[in-house]
């Protein structure tokens, strides 16, 4: 257990790395911002970054808690950081993640010496023939591809009875805060590791929860963008009229600063021509962005009188002090047959995205049918825990014609975006603001995922529309967490709420090691 504050000692470095500064700084938990002023300042340098977050991979994810977050190393980081600093040195600073180390999960291409595999024992010789667009927009601007992060397999999209955060190729990741706790999916493995301190910063992906989910157990921020701010070309897919990458980080600022970074026109992805793209969200990371706000809430979240609904109604409260003005809603009873629909729509999707994914790669497998069979044959080592019945129900679905896929789209999607639309317009809102979910539950590797308490994101995730998951508290040690809502490319608005939630009431639930 972390003991006292962890000082970096530059001018004798522990890391193997020799350093010329004269300053000691505490790299724990620092942000982008400070490190790119100690960097400036010569008191740090990127690849004694590289070495710090490598030594923590050691000594908390490979041997002591064995959080299981990172699935492999990229070799060529310390010479890609070297660059980074050679750039400095000469007078060039690309962007703000200039040197920054980062951790991608592990269904995002790079064209490099790392596979990607979606967690899969099927892909782990899987090595992509080029970059995701969103790894390029990356190295373009000067970052750390550190290496890449577990996941629960194929994104969660397997089994119905799967435990988040665990692959066959990667085994469990676990929750910092404590290691029996689920550390959520299926972004599990970059949720851990930043709360962990493994990186600066982490990507994750989404199709209904699962950057909201890991951010909220795990204590950190997460943001669901708009689908279409960022490309989903490169990526093992599950569902395109869902799905989009994000960033995962400690501070609100810190994942402004990478949602710009990565946002952009992609012709490999024709959704994001329609984006409305701001470039630099830090702008927007201003306090008393409270004060005047309308901020809707479905009266569901405000009359159960368990403790994750006390403890969000307290906050409500707290943001009421800060100068919002909090608008009961009625929506969530207007959901109730939507769970049914979207798992429709993704069960379509998925067999025809996936298949087109494959379709670009040289792996010996071309559809899902491929993919079902290979699993049966090496079932010992790839369903021990748990099988493939999701699988099996998108192989049995036609195509993106059937009727039943189309009518799903009208009203789940559809309805969703208006639903969303009309709340934000006959109100007045600012945004929509629900629980997360509940605290973390117990990692069950024979009954699977439980889940716990109220969960407010999942019609921003039907909708394809921005949310922001922030930490709100705790229960009994484990974090809790609240989520900032609105329409399509309202972004800027959800980063000025939550950072001014962030810097008025941060909890600061840190990992204690």
């Amino acid at each position: 257990m972390r003991s006292s504050i962890l000082l970096l000692l530059l001018i004798v470095s522990c890391l193997t790395v020799r350093a010329q500064s004269k300053v000691a700084v505490d790299l724990q938990q620092a942000s982008i911002e400070q490190l790119q002023q100690w960097m400036e300042e010569g008191n740090i340098s990127s690849l004694q970054l590289v070495e710090y977050y490598l030594e923590r991979i050691r000594k908390y994810d490979q041997a002591g808690p064995k959080l299981n977050a990172v699935l492999v190393i990229n070799p060529e980081a310390r010479s890609i950081a070297r660059q980074m600093d050679r750039e400095r040195r000469n007078g060039l600073i690309r962007s703000p993640m200039h040197g920054i180390p980062i951790l991608i999960k592990d269904n995002i291409n790079t064209s490099d010496k790392m596979p990607t595999t979606g967690g899969s024992l099927l892909l782990k010789d899987h090595f992509a023939g080029e970059d995701a667009f969103i790894v390029r927009k990356l190295r373009e601007a000067g970052a750390v591809l550190l290496g890449k992060t577990n996941l629960s397999e194929w994104a969660n999209f397997r089994s119905v009875n799967s435990s988040s955060g665990w692959s066959s190729l990667g085994g469990q990741t676990r929750n910092p805060h404590d290691t029996t706790i689920t550390p959520c999916g299926s972004s599990s493995g970059s949720g851990v590791a930043v709360a962990a301190d493994l990186c600066t910063i982490a990507i994750g992906t989404e199709t209904d929860g699962s950057i909201a989910c890991p951010a909220a157990v795990n204590g950190i921020v997460g943001i669901k963008p708009t689908v279409g701010l960022w490309s989903r070309s490169g990526i093992i897919p599950i569902s395109h009229t869902q799905d989009t990458p994000g960033p995962m980080a400690r501070c609100v600022m810190d994942a402004a600063v990478l949602l710009g970074i990565c946002a952009g026109i992609d012709r490999k992805d024709s959704v994001t021509v329609r984006q409305n793209k701001v470039g630099d969200y830090t702008i927007f990371c201003q306090e008393n962005t409270l004060r005047g706000s309308r901020l809707g809430v479905d009266t569901s979240f405000l009359s159960r009188n368990d403790r994750v609904s006390i403890l969000f109604r307290q906050n409500l409260e707290k943001m009421k002090s800060a100068g919002a003005q909090i608008v009961p809603l009625k929506y969530t009873q207007l959901m109730r047959d939507m769970g049914d629909l979207e798992f429709n729509i993704l069960l379509y999707e998925f067999k025809h995205d996936l298949a087109l994914y494959l379709s670009q790669t040289a792996l010996p497998f071309r559809t899902l049918s491929d993919l079902i069979n290979a699993n049966k044959e090496r079932e010992e080592q790839i369903m021990p825990i748990f099988g493939q019945e999701i699988f099996l129900m998108a192989e049995e679905k036609g195509t993106l014609s059937d009727s039943a896929y189309l009518t799903a789209l009208i009203n789940c999607t559809r309805r969703s975006q208006s639903l969303i639309d009309s709340l934000m317009e006959v109100h007045h809102l600012s945004a929509i603001v629900g629980p997360a979910l509940g605290a973390g539950w117990k990692i069950d590797h024979e009954n699977g995922d439980k889940g716990s308490g109220p969960s407010a994101y999942s019609i921003s995730s039907r909708a394809g529309y921005p949310s922001i998951t922030i930490p709100s508290g705790e229960l009994n040690g484990l974090p809790l967490a609240i989520s900032f809502m609105a329409g399509a490319y309202n972004e800027d608005k959800l980063i000025g709420l939550a950072y001014d939630f962030e810097q008025k009431f941060n909890p600061e639930l840190k990992v204690d090691f």
